[in-house]
């Protein structure tokens, strides 16, 4: 990774694994200008993943997506950016312990986005449910 002060090679002085949000965080030091910065390093779900829309065609997984469902859910609260950052995390997070392949059905991100909230915000879940409604399983 280059300096984003000076654009030189940095060094890792430090690692740590993030499990739940399947990350690396990583302290680095320019050796060309001295300054030391953090990074936070994790997959892009957009080119893991694929979603399966109810029409059948296949789109990458949006995050942004999906932080901006969650956020919309969530406006009534006086923290809602933070606290949908958070739900999207754990809502990633949990889709990823549920999933083994590269499809997810957009039921089932509905499905746990939905379940997610509804442990957080009752009132956020039904909002969210208003414009996601959840598709029955058979």
């Amino acid at each position: 990774m280059v300096c984003p002060y000076c654009s030189a090679k940095t060094d890792v002085v430090n690692s740590r694994p993030q499990k739940r949000l399947n990350q690396v965080w990583r302290r680095r030091h320019c050796s060309n200008c001295g300054a030391t910065f953090s990074s936070i390093e994790g997959p892009a779900y957009d080119t893991v993943w694929r979603v399966k829309t109810a029409q059948g065609t296949l789109a990458p997984f949006q995050k942004n997506k999906l932080f901006l469902s969650v956020y919309k859910a969530l406006e009534h609260r006086e923290h809602a950016i933070d606290d949908a950052t958070a739900l999207v995390d754990t809502i990633v997070s949990q889709l990823r312990q549920q999933n083994t392949s590269a499809i997810l059905e957009v039921s089932i991100i509905t499905q746990t986005a939905h379940q997610v909230l509804q442990n957080f915000d009752t009132a956020g879940a039904v909002h969210y449910q208003a414009f996601h409604p959840l598709k029955k399983q058979p």
